[in-house]
Parts: structure tokens; sequence; C-alpha cells
């Protein structure tokens, strides 16, 4: 349906991830058209011939497809139902595609608004970090009308890797919230195997040859725990954002009146590490609570 002949793409925000993200788009040769709060962030991209435009109202009013890629749930309720956002000045017919995490129930409220203005609406949250995002290498988890996802797939394909439907309006949201859970407490269990390691006298390095393909193995323990170990504690995915993911989990989890320990721990460590000033660090900084 959608070819570099006859489709202007949108891409909002132009962060860590966004940027490997767009630049994969326009690469495919789709005209893009970007916009972000910081111009110089999209610098790379203008070089290569993306469009700049001053505002969020001028991303809907030139492209029929429009990606976001954001920080948090209010920034993606002011893109999509603000007075100048995406729904209000959007195209019918076009497809919005939010990529960021954020509130399932908001995608069910971006949904509903853009269906009655005749705009398909899809939560496709990531997972991956930097490294998938500039690899093209996401998993991406989609919620929304299946015939609009399958008419976006394609676009997806040039983005990720993985990409599952899995079901109604919001249901991307809450797939990336399990995917948050999971992550949460295995972060707390990559860096205590460092740590303990490194207090038993071992090469941590050498033990990760052993560990990491075995039964312990994880995408965290593969990528991150070398970071830690190099003391690279760059962000691949924000501190404040994980919070952020982690509170958004623990609201739905009392919504269901579910305990989720694990969580709530890792989000209390986490929150330590904000008050040292790590906010703006990668989520492998945990490994500096065991180290202060």
């Amino acid at each position: 349906m959608f070819t570099p002949e006859t489709t202007v793409i949108g891409f909002i925000g132009i962060g860590v991830m966004g940027k490997s993200m767009a630049e994969h788009l326009l690469n495919a040769g789709y005209p893009l058209v970007v916009y972000s709060r910081t111009k110089e962030k999209a610098a790379e991209l203008l070089e290569k011939g993306a469009e700049w435009v001053e505002t969020t109202k001028e991303v809907a009013e030139k492209a029929s497809v429009i990606f976001t890629m954001v920080g948090y749930p209010k920034d993606v309720e002011e893109i999509y139902l603000g007075e100048n956002g995406l729904i209000q000045n959007g195209r019918e017919g076009s497809y919005l595609i939010d990529m960021t995490t954020s509130a399932p129930s908001l995608a069910v409220k971006i949904y509903e608004q853009a269906k009655k203005r005749g705009i398909e609406a899809i939560d496709a949250p990531v997972s991956g970090g930097d490294v998938g995002a500039r690899e093209a290498k996401l998993s991406i988890m989609a919620g929304g009308e299946e015939a609009a996802f399958t008419a976006v797939h394609r676009l997806l394909e040039l983005l990720g890797t993985n990409i599952v439907y899995q079901g109604a309006p919001g249901a991307g949201q809450h797939t990336k919230m399990s995917n948050q859970i999971a992550i949460a407490s295995n972060m707390i269990g990559v860096c205590e195997a460092i740590i303990y390691a490194e207090k038993a006298g071992l090469n941590p390095e050498n033990v990760l040859k052993s560990i990491t393909t075995g039964a312990a193995g994880s995408w965290s323990l593969n990528n991150l725990a070398p970071r830690m170990l190099h003391g690279n504690f760059e962000p691949g995915f924000y501190i404040k954002h994980f919070i952020k993911d982690m509170k958004i989990a623990l609201d739905e989890a009392e919504q269901m009146d579910m305990e989720v320990p694990g969580l709530a721990l890792a989000k209390s460590l986490y929150d330590q590490l904000v008050e040292r000033g790590e906010e703006n660090s990668g989520t492998q900084a945990l490994y500096k609570y065991w180290k202060y």
C-alpha cells in the first residue's frame, strides 16, 4: 500500500532511538518530514534529505503515515490530542503509529478519537534499545485494528525483526508492560551476578563467557553487563524513562489487583539512583547501586 513514490512519512521524536528509526525510513527512499523539540538532534537526517517542520501540526498536514517516539505519556497526549495535534490536523485515511512506551488507557483514547476522524491509530511500542534501533532489529508489539496493522507491516519491517500483532487498541502497550516487568527484575539479577563475581575474586568478563550462553542468558546480560564492566553508563535507554515505564506497569497491576514485588523493588532501587543524579544515565547504571 505504501511506497516511496506515493507516501510521505512523518517522524516525531528524534532521540537516542528515534534518530536511527527515522534514518531507516529515509534510507528506504521515503520522503521524510521530521519534528523534534531540539532541531540539532535532526541535523544528520536533514543533511540526508529529510524535511524539517516547526510544529506537529505541519507533520500532520504533510504526511500520510506518522511515527512518534517521544518520552512520556503527557508528550504523547499533547502530540496526538492537543489543538495542534495529529488527530485534530491529520488527513482522513492517514495512519498514526505511536512507538513510545505509554499508558494502555491513553492508547485506547487515541484510537477512539482518531477513528472519529477517519484516521487509523496503532500503539506499537518497541524493545531492543539503542542497539536494536540502530540495527533495525527492534521487537515491535502492536495493538489496534488488525487491518491497520497489516497495512503498515511493511514499514514496520524497516525498523524491526520481531513484529507481533497483540490485539485490540492498548494491547501493544500492555505487552510492553510485560516486557518491562521482566527486564526490571532481570536487571537486578544481572547486577548482583556481576558484583558477586567481582567480590569472589573472579574475572567478570570470563564469568560472562560462561553464563551468557547458559540458562541465565538474557538480552541485558549479553548487552548491558559488558557496558557495566567497561564503565559505560551512557543511555541506550534512560533511567528516567524506565522509571516512567515501571510506574505505568505498577499502576496497571494495581488496577488488576495484582502484586508485583519484583517490579516494586526494582523501581525503588532506580529511584535511589535518581536521588543521586543518575536519571540521565542508561539503565545499566543500576550497577552503581552496589558501588556507592
